[in-house]
């Protein structure tokens, strides 16, 4: 098959998943298609009966070699209608994946070649589902693929690696005591303890060379009577930092100045730690072997620098779960806009083609 004729099949992936998509731990259709392609293709596949998302490979020898896709859209408003959406560019990386496989076929690899097509990325713990059911035995390394948006690569150029941040997600509750606005002595008031964890969140102090944040991102009290002083309350934190050992100096912090507010205010607070994303654990030999695989298919003025940014992804959980992996994650300049998440995020889709055949060079040089 020729190069035209691969990447207009990938571009007939991409319309598809880009129609259809599916948000987390439901990506049943999805799953479907991917099968089907596969079956068309004559490449096995094994499926699982509990979660969403499958495992491919090609070729033949003792090492194997990962190659990652994520497959669930995000639920999101888009034109006043609540949906899912493909603006984090999954279905972009579904599809690069997919031609990836194409290329390496022609090649007929001495190698396995292993395709984890993993659900629930935006979860930030569809990865951890993978590796529980086997999909990273025997791997020594490992590589994803992601588009970027055009302040960070523009069409053309390609990064080696991507440093994500890590991030992490806590919810919690305050349990106080309703008074009325005229008595507001006899009370536990919820809302004083939401603006002292305000100002909390701003005087925590971690190196000023460590990227990070804490900042509230949901603040739920009160109700219909306006003349309760509302003793109960529920808040959500956004935490972010470039380094996982931060992220937990912070985690750490926050709790204990949790702990302090409690006898502070004479309240109870509740919380839980929800969907931590590790920060990138970047191989340096991978992303070499990346690097070759840039300037040998697309050439030496396409190659970028590393790419790094606060943002997350589960992808990092594979390394983090098996240290001794050696991975790296592509990032694809493909002049998107405004921005990954962004409910219209668009991009030049003949960066379909230019990352899928990075990821073929690059996975056969591994």
């Amino acid at each position: 098959m020729d190069q035209s004729s691969i990447e207009a099949r990938i571009l007939e992936w991409f319309d598809h998943f880009h129609t259809y998509p599916e948000v987390s731990w439901k990506e049943y259709k999805t799953t479907k298609k991917i099968a089907g392609i596969l079956e068309e293709l004559g490449v096995p596949y094994k499926k699982f009966d509990d979660v969403t998302g499958l495992v491919a490979e090609v070729g033949t020898g003792e090492e194997v070699i990962a190659v990652r896709a994520d497959i669930d859209a995000l639920w999101q408003e888009v034109d006043g209608v609540w949906k899912a959406n493909h603006s984090c560019g999954h279905d972009a990386n579904m599809s690069m994946v997919l031609g990836a496989m194409l290329y390496i076929m022609e090649k007929k690899p001495s190698k396995r070649i292993r395709f984890i097509f993993q659900p629930a990325e935006e979860k930030g713990n569809g990865a951890i589902s993978m590796i529980e059911r086997g999909a990273i035995q025997d791997v020594t390394h490992l590589f994803g693929v992601h588009l970027r948006p055009v302040e960070e690569l523009p069409l053309g150029k390609v990064a080696p690696s991507i440093h994500h941040g890590a991030g992490t997600f806590l919810e919690g509750k305050i349990i106080g005591v309703d008074a009325h606005g005229a008595r507001p002595h006899q009370g536990k008031n919820a809302i004083d303890v939401i603006v002292a964890l305000q100002q909390m969140l701003k005087s925590i102090y971690v190196s000023p060379f460590e990227p990070h944040s804490a900042k509230l991102t949901k603040i739920i009290a009160g109700g219909d009577n306006l003349n309760i002083i509302p003793g109960n309350a529920e808040f959500a934190i956004d935490l972010r930092a470039q380094k996982n050992h931060v992220l937990q100096q912070l985690q750490e912090s926050i709790e204990e100045k949790l702990a302090g507010l409690q006898k502070l205010y004479g309240v109870e607070i509740t919380w839980n730690w929800l969907d931590l994303a590790p920060g990138a654990e970047v191989s340096s030999e991978a992303e070499a072997i990346a690097a070759e695989g840039i300037i040998e298919s697309i050439g030496k003025d396409a190659l970028a620098a590393p790419v790094v940014t606060s943002g997350s992804d589960d992808f990092h959980y594979y390394t983090v779960k098996q240290p001794e992996l050696k991975a790296t994650m592509i990032g694809v300049g493909a002049n998107l806009a405004p921005g990954l998440h962004h409910p219209k995020m668009g991009f030049d889709h003949s960066a379909l083609n230019i990352g899928a055949r990075v990821l073929a060079e690059t996975v056969l040089r591994a």
